[in-house]
């Protein structure tokens, strides 16, 4: 990739950036990456749902992790990357060469060091809030410090949860998925997914109880890498599939036919609502956002965080629907993400806070009021 080192330590990273300049400067996403999860991907989607609103933008890594295999999945997608020094001074000296018409931040050290810079260099800010529960005391501390600095900007909560939670006034725009223009049609695989990290939050164990118990019939998959995945791995080997880190699920979630998502804390999962964009449903534990995406009886079913034997009856309500009945679900699962938590239907609600924040941007990318 080219690369060009800017004041500050800043290097830039990606496309070919265009010979003539953008009427519009172009929008910055930061976030400090390491890895793929579900906010680089939310991240990536919202990029591309910019740019098809005809609309400059960069994807900006605070600091440059060895390994970080979002890095190729973002030049495949030809979306500009660049990537700075990982001090506060290499993110302020950047915005004040650069010039981007709106920062917009995603995660704890993006977010305070962001909004910081931003409100110094004059630029629009904008935040976005994820985050579940935090686990350990250096997380809630970054938490902590997060939430009550986002008065120096425009924020958005993605749960309602979080939004609660928030000590200063937010706009609650969920994150969002891209979703086909029709719903996907056939029975569902015999074939239950865990999708996420392997760590104590999301309970990977319950899932592999469950599995191990569930008798035959059903295929079990663990999508995702973590700390538990090697004591799991040798205590339910012959119980469940563990396939690894999956940077790309896009030929995954057609051989789904059940998303299990058993975790103690959840925000607002973008696993789950890529699954809903497939026609596949949610048997979810009752925490975070998770009532917003799985509606009781129509995209999913929902028990008590840590209920094995809830998790076990909501899992065989799913295992005896007929054809017809999994039809209806795949169709509703579906509805429910493109109306809820598709790009069309909230897209238009973060141009208009980009407004709001003093970004100008071109008259064409903006809604109609």
């Amino acid at each position: 990739m080219p690369s060009t080192r800017a004041r500050g330590e800043a290097k830039s990273t990606g496309a070919e950036e265009p010979a003539q300049a953008s009427p519009v400067q172009p929008i910055w996403l930061l976030v400090d990456s390491s890895g793929i999860g579900g906010i680089e991907r939310h991240m990536a989607t919202l990029a591309r749902s910019l740019i098809g609103q005809g609309l400059p933008v960069e994807i900006v890594l605070l600091a440059h992790h060895p390994g970080n295999s979002w890095l190729e999945q973002l030049a495949a997608e030809r979306l500009i990357v660049r990537t700075l020094g990982g001090t506060f001074s290499c993110l302020f000296n950047a915005l004040g060469k650069f010039r981007p018409c709106l920062l917009h931040t995603h995660g704890y050290k993006a977010g305070i060091l962001g909004r910081i810079a931003a409100r110094a260099s004059g630029i629009p800010i904008v935040s976005t809030f994820h985050s579940g529960e935090p686990v350990g005391w250096r997380v809630r501390l970054y938490r902590q410090v997060d939430e009550w600095s986002a008065f120096l900007g425009h924020s958005i909560a993605i749960s309602s949860a979080i939004q609660c939670r928030l000590p200063f006034g937010s706009h609650l725009i969920p994150s969002f998925t891209a979703t086909q223009t029709e719903a996907p049609t056939g029975d569902l695989p015999r074939r239950v997914g865990f999708v996420g990290r392997l760590s104590r939050e999301k309970r990977p164990d319950l899932f592999c109880a469950v599995a191990r118990q569930s008798g035959s019939g059903l295929e079990w998959h663990i999508y995702g890498d973590g700390p538990m995945r090697r004591d799991l791995e040798v205590r339910f080997a012959g119980s469940v599939y563990f396939h690894g880190m999956v940077t790309d699920m896009s030929s995954v979630w057609p051989a789904l036919g059940l998303l299990f998502m058993p975790s103690q804390f959840e925000a607002l999962p973008l696993a789950g609502l890529e699954a809903l964009a497939a026609g596949i449903p949610i048997v979810g534990s009752r925490v975070g956002g998770m009532a917003d995406v799985v509606i009781e009886g129509k995209t999913g079913w929902l028990f008590e965080s840590g209920n094995i034997a809830e998790a076990s009856q909501r899992i065989n309500h799913w295992r005896a629907l007929s054809p017809t009945d999994q039809a209806v679900m795949r169709e509703a699962c579906w509805s429910h993400c493109r109306a809820e938590f598709s790009a069309d239907a909230l897209l238009p609600r973060i141009l208009r806070l980009y407004q709001d924040a003093g970004a100008r941007l071109s008259r064409n990318a903006m809604p109609a009021p």
